[in-house]
């Protein structure tokens, strides 16, 4: 049984430790930033129902947005009348040691409202001059409130303290939507490196969360025959090794951000679409040499390297194959890059939960949000 009050679940981490439930009142497929946050609100507004967290990789899935996500909370980043759920999801950024205010700087070439003179600007934040040219974009705005924090991080405490307050979790799981349940499908690796089916278990659940990510909605039409209007893009984020520290802000200009990191940066180039169907990520070329960076985001950085000087220089990673620039496909809900997250019932007992671009901003407002909806909880934190 599933850990009541002050018990802790279980965790299947391989298939050598064997698998016999059946039945869970609430199961969450997907064990990435809003999984395990919606788990982890499920498991406190209501502890007596049993709950599953699956997940098909590790705690959180290396290979999934999560890890690779920007960790930037910004003002700038908000929509108009969720404010407050943006300062909710601020406030709980917990589990993440390295989480720490730092201000974003948004430039640009163009005077505007609320925009200050950037030459002038820097003397507040030298750490930032070696990396832009205030005369191309002579313009700046200030979030003296933003913070940086890894998504990686904050899934992983959710989920661990999801487990230590009674959730079960079952990773290295393929999970399938079944009328009524789930699919799951056991995985393990030969000694070729094969992945494989260990073994399948029918599980009925009363509710099943989709928190899959990318994955979610196809996963939807694939096993439900549901249609949704939602899509997904590929973003790489590239290394720029400049130099940078606890004190140098985030600069942000034509959609791209630069965000100090390991001592350096990484880049995250603005997503103009959604990634038609079947779409396979390649690398691009520049002046004919194949690179790793998709021919998008190659256009993005060259046409910002006379405002930003050292994307222009060798500190920039660009890889020579697709391999060598970490990527990840992100969920765009409705299909829109500019898309806050969402949750949306499927059919009966069954909700898709959804992070996208905006996941840093109002992730974790969205996922309580599901979590209160199915536990039948009116009130939210934020609203108070």
């Amino acid at each position: 049984m599933t850990g009541g009050p002050g018990q802790a679940g279980r965790v299947w981490a391989h298939v050598g430790q064997p698998f016999g439930e059946h039945e869970y009142d609430v199961v969450v497929l997907g064990a990435g930033r809003m999984g395990t946050a919606c788990a982890l609100y499920l498991r406190r507004l209501a502890p007596h129902l049993r709950l599953l967290l699956v997940e098909r990789g590790g705690l959180p899935n290396e290979e999934g947005a999560t890890i690779l996500a920007p960790g930037v909370w910004t003002a700038f980043d908000v929509p108009p009348g969720r404010e407050a759920e943006a300062q909710w999801t601020h406030a709980n950024l917990f589990g993440d040691p390295t989480a720490k205010p730092r201000p974003l700087l948004r430039l640009h070439a163009e005077e505007g409202p609320g925009r200050v003179p950037t030459r002038p600007m820097l003397a507040r934040f030298p750490e930032a001059a070696p990396l832009l040219d205030p005369d191309t974009l002579p313009w700046a705005e200030v979030d003296e409130d933003a913070s940086t924090y890894r998504p990686g991080a904050v899934a992983l405490a959710c989920g661990q303290t999801a487990v230590r307050e009674g959730a079960d979790l079952l990773l290295n799981t393929h999970a399938c939507l079944t009328p009524g349940g789930v699919r799951l499908d056991r995985l393990t690796v030969t000694n070729t490196h094969e992945v494989v089916t260990h073994e399948t278990h029918d599980l009925r659940a009363g509710v099943v969360i989709v928190a899959m990510g990318a994955d979610g909605p196809a996963a939807a039409e694939q096993d439900l025959g549901i249609h949704t209007a939602h899509g997904r893009a590929y973003r790489q984020f590239p290394r720029l090794n400049t130099p940078s520290d606890d004190w140098t802000p985030a600069l942000r200009a034509g959609g791209l951000t630069l965000r100090p990191q390991h001592g350096g940066f990484t880049v995250v180039p603005p997503l103009h679409h959604r990634d038609p169907s079947g779409y396979v990520p390649q690398g691009g070329r520049l002046t004919g040499v194949p690179v790793g960076v998709r021919r998008e985001t190659l256009e993005d950085l060259t046409r910002l390297m006379d405002a930003l000087p050292p994307l222009a220089t060798g500190a920039l990673e660009i890889g020579r194959s697709l391999a060598d620039v970490p990527g990840a496909w992100v969920a765009l809900p409705d299909g829109r890059v500019d898309a806050p997250p969402r949750h949306e019932a499927l059919g009966e007992g069954v909700h898709l939960l959804l992070g996208g671009p905006l996941a840093d901003t109002l992730g974790l407002a969205v996922a309580y949000d599901l979590a209160a909806r199915v536990t039948g909880v009116r009130e939210r934190p934020w609203a108070s």
